[in-house]
């Protein structure tokens, strides 16, 4: 079990935060991982209108071979998006604490824009106490 990389998108489909955990994913620029977010959060307003019973929050888990995506999102728009194994059965709870996180370092700094890319020592402090450096 193992988490892989943590994504931040804000409401417009903007990358606003992006942190990998893991050595062994391939590297990518900035700009692919923008685009990666915009792709992701255009495919995530296509699924929440395809819902055949009514209305729907779009996908929730989108999974491939080796890897899923977890997304939360929040009332505001913002989406939390989890890379893990497969086998990985916490990252629900752990979206969750991501949240709650974000909620206290990001959004209660005043000197924070929303909807602007976070640079919040005390964010990433809690990322890593909650996930941890991805390092051996």
């Amino acid at each position: 079990m193992a988490i892989f990389s943590l994504w931040v998108i804000n409401k417009a489909g903007g990358l606003v935060y992006q942190r990998n955990f893991a050595d062994g994913l391939a590297q990518l620029t900035s700009n692919e991982y923008l685009v990666l977010a915009g792709t992701l959060h255009g495919i995530h307003a296509i699924t929440s209108r395809l819902s055949p019973t009514g209305s729907s929050s779009g996908a929730q888990v989108i999974e491939g071979e080796s890897f899923k995506m977890t997304i939360l999102l929040t009332a505001t728009g913002t989406k939390f998006v989890l890379l893990t194994s497969l086998a990985e059965a916490t990252a629900d709870s752990v979206l969750q604490r991501v949240y709650e996180a974000y909620a206290d370092a990001v959004m209660k700094n005043p000197f924070h824009t929303p909807e602007m890319p976070v640079r919040s020592e005390g964010f990433d402090t809690r990322i890593t106490s909650l996930i941890g450096t991805g390092q051996p």
